[in-house]
């Protein structure tokens, strides 16, 4: 038991650490090779920091533990919401500027209704995967398509900034990306281990550590960077770490995860953890997407009503597993 602590708090902490290498030797490559910042912000630092997500799930599916697989993306996703964008509110207002983020958030809407859809009978077949996966490449190819030739977006620009402070040679950064990925794949593997015998010890279903200790596990990149971006006045990096992680984690984490091993979906995913994603999700788009004209913002008083649903979601989640075992 001893052990499985150490491999699960080991593992987050590698977790945290080889992610944010990871994402640094990614957008410095690609900045190498010329990708336009607006694209570095919309598809390399939103994959990378949802890498945590697509590895643990991956490993979760493929050594059959569904709850895991599951929770940890869905679980992000509504951590990423409610905790990471409700704390970096309340330390300092959101302010939208971007246009490019003003039209993800309806895409992440109607993404995250796709979804609902596909996983309404309760399962998920090799066939969603598929369709998961194949969406996501659409509108990965739509977002190259479009966000090339775009100059002067809000979000570019701040990527632009970050990528000159954090400027490193093209060598240096394909060896801090080799090596984050590979510490992100040993401590993802360290971290599942953990995470199925600590379950199995108290009796808890993987399930509900996938929603909790793993969720916020794997958030943790998401939240370093929306607190320190949102300290330099980069609200527009702020919330499209947000925006760009919870569509990875919709479509790509859990289309790879269900294409390794097809899953079961536990009435109680859809009915509860992925409606309140759904409800969070609209929340975020009617805080942050600015109608007639308004500039979209999360206010401190957002912040701390999405905080105030992270806390009462958590301790209903923990109520359940008391309620369980009683």
């Amino acid at each position: 038991m001893v052990l499985s602590i150490i491999a699960l708090l080991a593992g987050l902490v590698l977790l945290v650490l080889s992610a944010d290498r990871f994402v640094d030797g990614a957008a410095a490559a690609a900045n190498h090779f010329n990708v336009p910042p607006l694209l570095i912000g919309m598809v390399i630092v939103g994959f990378g920091t949802s890498a945590p997500e697509m590895v643990v799930s991956a490993i979760a599916s493929w050594q059959g533990n569904p709850g895991i697989a599951m929770g940890n993306a869905y679980g992000s996703n509504i951590t990423n919401i409610s905790l990471v964008l409700g704390l970096t509110a309340i330390i300092s207002p959101i302010v939208v500027h971007s246009r490019v983020l003003r039209k993800e958030l309806p895409i992440l809407l109607a993404v995250t209704a796709f979804v609902l859809f596909l996983i309404g009978d309760n399962k998920l077949s090799r066939m969603d995967a598929f369709l998961h996966l194949t969406l996501f490449a659409v509108l990965i190819g739509l977002s190259i398509l479009f966000g090339s030739g775009k100059n002067g977006d809000a979000l570019g620009e701040e990527t632009k900034a970050e990528l000159i402070e954090n400027e490193m040679s093209l060598s240096r950064a394909i060896i801090t990306l080799i090596t984050g990925l590979l510490v992100l794949v040993a401590s993802s593997r360290m971290l599942v281990w953990g995470s199925v015998n600590i379950a199995q010890y108290f009796g808890v279903s993987d399930l509900i550590i996938g929603l909790t200790v793993v969720a916020v596990g794997t958030s943790l990149p998401e939240l370093a960077s929306s607190i320190a971006a949102i300290k330099k006045n980069e609200h527009d990096i702020a919330l499209g770490n947000v925006i760009g992680s919870n569509m990875f984690n919709t479509l790509a984490v859990i289309g790879i995860a269900g294409s390794i091993h097809p899953l079961a979906v536990d009435a109680e995913i859809f009915n509860r953890d992925m409606m309140f994603m759904t409800l969070l999700t609209i929340s975020l788009f009617l805080f942050c997407y600015g109608f007639r004209g308004e500039q979209g913002r999360i206010n401190r008083f957002k912040g701390i009503l999405l905080l105030s649903a992270y806390i009462g979601y958590t301790v209903y989640l923990l109520s359940t597993v008391l309620c369980k075992a009683c």
